[in-house]
């Protein structure tokens, strides 16, 4: 087993970011660090010359899901390319893509990713988002299902903008946590800011934060020192 293995069956808190150069500043606070390919200058580069000690989750997020990734199958290979390092112990798919229901998508590509991760004994991360709206639990709760069983961790990311979307997302993240469905969570925005904390404690198992909160790579994420903090107070 590698020394960068991510198994989800606890908690992980990663740090996102575009750079790995922030990496050794992660540490005290992260269990893992979430490497925006996407966003990132040369990132094949930058994992070829990682020695890091925290593994890596790699995401390369699609322009379609609000990524910065144009040319779809170019970004899916890159995946591939990232899958080639050792620190690379977990993958983010867009379930869309996996799925097939997303016209924009290189469903092909995606699919080959994920079969590539799972020859190599790594996570697949099954994300859904959704920038506008928290839809009713029941959806939520087909949501985590389907991502589900896409992935290895369904991925739930949603816009909360008021108490009522957020109290719905805690109730679909603990359903499914019930149903043996490994999950992660979070509310975007203001209003589901707390759900990052929060979501942990109904079994969300990933929650992401930056190392300095001014390169927040999505609405409403806490600092990455005091989401660990609040996660583990709450814990």
């Amino acid at each position: 087993m590698s020394a960068y293995s991510l198994a989800f069956d606890s908690f992980v808190l990663a740090a996102s970011t575009d750079t790995l150069a922030v990496e050794p500043d992660a540490r005290e606070h992260a269990d893992a660090v979430e490497f925006r390919l996407d966003l990132a200058d040369d990132p094949i580069g930058q994992l070829s010359s990682y020695d890091g000690a925290l593994p890596v989750i790699a995401t390369n997020r699609a322009a379609w899901e609000a990524g910065g990734a144009d040319d779809e199958t170019e970004r899916l290979v890159t995946l591939s390319t990232a899958l080639e390092y050792d620190a690379v112990a977990a993958v983010d798919l867009e379930c869309r893509a996996l799925a097939d229901t997303e016209p924009a998508a290189d469903t092909d590509e995606a699919r080959r990713v994920r079969t590539a991760a799972r020859e190599q004994g790594v996570p697949v991360i099954a994300s859904v988002h959704d920038f506008d709206a928290t839809p009713p639990v029941a959806e939520l709760s087909e949501l985590l299902r389907a991502a589900a069983e896409e992935g290895d961790v369904a991925k739930l990311a949603v816009t909360a903008t008021n108490r009522g979307d957020a109290l719905d997302l805690l109730t679909a993240t603990h359903r499914a946590t019930e149903a043996g469905e490994t999950v992660a969570t979070m509310g975007m925005g203001e209003a589901g800011r707390h759900t990052r904390a929060v979501a942990p404690a109904y079994g969300s198992k990933i929650g992401y934060a930056p190392v300095d909160p001014a390169d927040a790579t999505a609405p409403g994420q806490y600092s990455l020192a005091t989401l660990r903090r609040l996660v583990d107070e709450l814990g």
